[in-house]
């Protein structure tokens, strides 16, 4: 057995017991989304001792000196003291300073307490009271004030059931900004650029597509964005006032087809695609049969909510 204290509190684990699950059992309220390191809502900062890691390249080397882990993927290996992540606490401030909505996607602005340092394509967790959940920055870094997140809110969930009820003004707080799969590098500017995105996988492809354009992208430029209806294609307009940007809006129904008929100008095609995991399967398996080489895709899967 080991001893496990949060605050004033001290209770004996079994050694070999998931962090994240003992936290929770003793009522600390440890929010989750994925159990599988991605969603990084679950941190926790370790005061005294420290627990056996399955995920460390999860978290950034300063993070980790400051011994913040995830939860989810750590064993109680000794004694533990830990500091549960509290938003009020350790969260940056935000106001929602919009709300938009296009059929069931909620085009959500956060205003920061103070400005925000990052890069198109990275994630930020969101906290709305005591419930977290990751989201990617589909805004414009430099140049937009606000930070801009699309949330699909098709089917119910404990976020997007909250998400539901905001007005202009009201405090979120802001949890970890981190990096993702998707990025932009200016040694592409000549290449073609592939966009693949599905449902709201559009989010953090709107933010790269617009810094591609930004630096002078002078490549090709294509966008394919999938959707279960003609109004899940939220940005339509948008896209398609883009100029130099080939837009192809299509239905879930005409995904194979249209994926089927991908044709490849130039081996030096980069490819970035999001979306759930079946969608971002489909796209990948594609580019690669029409010859994009595997390290010119980059991919982000959505973290499925456990």
């Amino acid at each position: 057995m080991a001893e496990l204290t949060v605050d004033e509190r001290r209770w004996a684990v079994p050694l070999g017991s998931n962090l994240l699950d003992v936290l929770n059992d003793a009522g600390c309220a440890v929010p989750y989304s994925c159990r599988a390191g991605s969603c990084h809502a679950c941190l926790v900062r370790c005061l005294d001792g420290l627990p056996v890691d399955a995920k460390p390249e999860a978290l950034n080397t300063d993070k980790r000196d400051e011994g913040w882990r995830l939860a989810c993927q750590c064993t109680v290996a000794g004694d533990l003291r830990v500091a549960v992540f509290d938003p009020q606490r350790d969260g940056l401030p935000a106001r929602v300073s919009a709300l938009d909505w296009f059929g069931d996607v909620l085009r959500l602005r956060l205003l920061p307490e103070r400005p925000l340092r990052y890069q198109a394509g990275q994630h930020q967790v969101l906290w709305c009271g005591d419930v977290a959940r990751p989201y990617s920055l589909a805004s414009l870094p430099g140049e937009e004030p606000f930070l801009e997140f699309h949330l699909d809110c098709r089917r119910s969930g404990a976020f997007c059931d909250r998400a539901r009820q905001l007005q202009v003004g009201d405090e979120l707080r802001l949890g970890e900004l981190r990096g993702g799969a998707l990025h932009y590098d200016p040694d592409w500017q000549e290449r073609p650029l592939w966009l693949l995105a599905a449902g709201t996988g559009l989010a953090p492809l709107w933010g790269i597509l617009r810094e591609a354009l930004r630096q002078g992208h002078r490549g090709e430029i294509k966008v394919l964005h999938v959707a279960h209806t003609a109004e899940g294609h939220y940005l339509a307009q948008s896209l398609q006032a883009l100029d130099g940007v080939t837009v192809e809006l299509l239905l879930a129904a005409q995904l194979d087809e249209a994926l089927a008929g991908l044709k490849l100008m130039s081996r030096q095609t980069m490819a970035l695609v999001c979306g759930a995991p079946a969608s971002v399967e489909r796209f990948a398996r594609r580019l690669f049969i029409a010859g994009v080489p595997r390290n010119q895709v980059f991919a982000d899967v959505f973290t499925e909510h456990v």
